[in-house]
């Protein structure tokens, strides 16, 4: 949620920053309008309670005036009593008109508030799509070269992860698709064991070399926890509603964990010295991927049900510790994609990529031999795939669900802001793994790192 203030008083800088994000400018304008009609209409019921306070003491004056008065003097403020009590009454009807245009306004305003996206950053480029996002850089091993030809560099054509995960019987494809419909899945035997330990490797990461909390979340979260966190009303297509979908105090499967965190705090005023609070979770994620029909169907790149590890952070409402706290977030993120060995970029994402409540995102890809364009032989060239988003909201989240500290310097209850990244998601973290590793005769290496957690073993196959 923007600041309505900052808003009245700049309201170019959301004419542009909704244009930059693909909405209609159109929208501050409706915005500002019924504010000003809410904002009316509550200064005359003000009024109008200030003018019965003040009746009700020139009343109790008059009444004490009469006790002395003589006859004459008496009638006379008897008089004054009467028009004065007849007053209320006339209020009293003015007051409940208002009260109901207040119940039909208000309402009216909060979800056009709600739709107004936070604008984007300064130095994030303009764009109208994923398009339009710009490679910051890349990493990759010694070993490997993304511009060059996976079977140049290994001396054998790569098998797609869902051949490698049949080949062992890593998945079950089929079986999934009869519990849980498309786009699911069942991992079995190892496949298990290495989604479990990508997820134990990056929560152990997080919470034993970063020193974050590690905390539990519900994949079932209150409606009002997803319009705080951003993703009512915008997304809500993608969310799976599973209880009274149409009311306030609704319940839905959430999407990310970063939900769960971020409510954690909701209507709190947290200790100044307490900050940064640094949150980690493991939880279960649901999205219906909804638009996109005939996208990456095949395999474990886009599914309704995966499992995340995220990371939170609620920090002090200043921009240059927000930017430190970013860069922070995405280091572990690259630290970890190193110590995998995995080939990896950065890619800026653009205005029209960042989602409304996103004043900046960083994309991170990892190299994945099966994307990409096919070859006259059917072999794919490779490409970078998503598997990370770290994203800087300021105090959008933090402002729609309370969550605010007193600063020292001013004494004043001031939102937090807040930030989020991907740690690891699985399954889709494991098509580069296994599409990375894998050997000539079809064999999978387990990542070194990764082998603690998978019992010692080295290979699958």
């Amino acid at each position: 949620m923007i600041d309505l203030k900052h808003l009245r008083d700049q309201p170019d800088i959301y004419r542009t920053g909704c244009a930059n994000k693909n909405h209609d400018p159109a929208i501050v304008d409706q915005l500002l309008e019924l504010d000003e009609k809410v904002r009316a209409l509550t200064a005359e019921r003000e009024q109008l309670t200030a003018e019965k306070n003040k009746i009700g003491k020139e009343i109790g004056q008059i009444a004490g005036r009469m006790k002395k008065a003589a006859d004459e003097e008496k009638k006379q403020l008897a008089e004054q009593m009467k028009t004065l009590q007849a007053r209320p009454n006339e209020i009293k009807q003015r007051e409940q008109e208002l009260a109901d245009q207040l119940t039909d306004l208000t309402p009216k305003r909060d979800a056009i508030w709600l739709e107004i996206p936070q604008p984007a950053d300064s130095d994030v480029p303009v764009g109208k799509s994923a398009d339009d996002n710009v490679q910051i850089s890349t990493w990759t091993p010694g070993s490997f070269d993304p511009t060059v030809s996976f079977e140049k560099q290994r001396g054998f054509a790569p098998r797609s992860h869902v051949e490698l995960l049949q080949q062992h019987g890593l998945v079950d494809f089929e079986r999934g698709v009869k519990i849980a419909g498309s786009r699911s899945y069942v991992l079995v035997g190892d496949g298990m064991r290495l989604h479990n330990a990508i997820l134990r490797y990056a929560f152990d990461m997080m919470t034993n070399e970063n020193g974050f909390t590690p905390l539990s979340v519900s994949d079932l979260v209150r409606h009002d926890m997803m319009v705080g966190t951003g993703f009512f009303p915008h997304g809500r297509e993608q969310v799976y509603d599973i209880a009274n979908p149409t009311a306030e105090v609704g319940l839905a499967l959430s999407g990310t964990g970063e939900v769960g965190l971020m409510g954690y705090h909701q209507d709190e005023i947290l200790d100044a010295e307490s900050l940064p609070r640094c949150y980690t979770t493991v939880s279960t994620c649901f999205r219906r991927e909804a638009g996109a029909a005939g996208k990456d169907t095949a395999g474990l790149y886009r599914t309704h049900q995966f499992d995340k590890v995220e990371q939170v952070v609620l920090c002090k409402a200043e921009e240059a510790e927000s930017r430190a706290w970013h860069q922070k977030m995405i280091g572990f993120v690259e630290t970890l994609l190193q110590s995998l060995e995995l080939p990896y970029r950065l890619l800026q994402c653009c205005t029209g990529d960042l989602g409304p409540k996103n004043a900046d995102m960083i994309d991170l890809e990892c190299w994945m031999p099966s994307r990409g364009e096919v070859d006259a032989d059917g072999v794919p060239s490779g490409a970078y795939g998503e598997t990370h988003s770290a994203s800087r909201l300021y105090d959008y989240q933090c402002r729609r669900l309370n969550i605010r500290y007193k600063d020292p310097e001013t004494g004043k209850n001031t939102f937090c802001h807040s930030l989020n990244n991907t740690v690891a998601a699985s399954p889709r973290i494991l098509i580069p793994i296994l599409e990375m590793y894998q050997n000539e005769d079809g064999s999978i290496t387990i990542p070194e790192v990764l082998q603690p957690h998978m019992n010692g073993a080295e290979k699958i196959g």
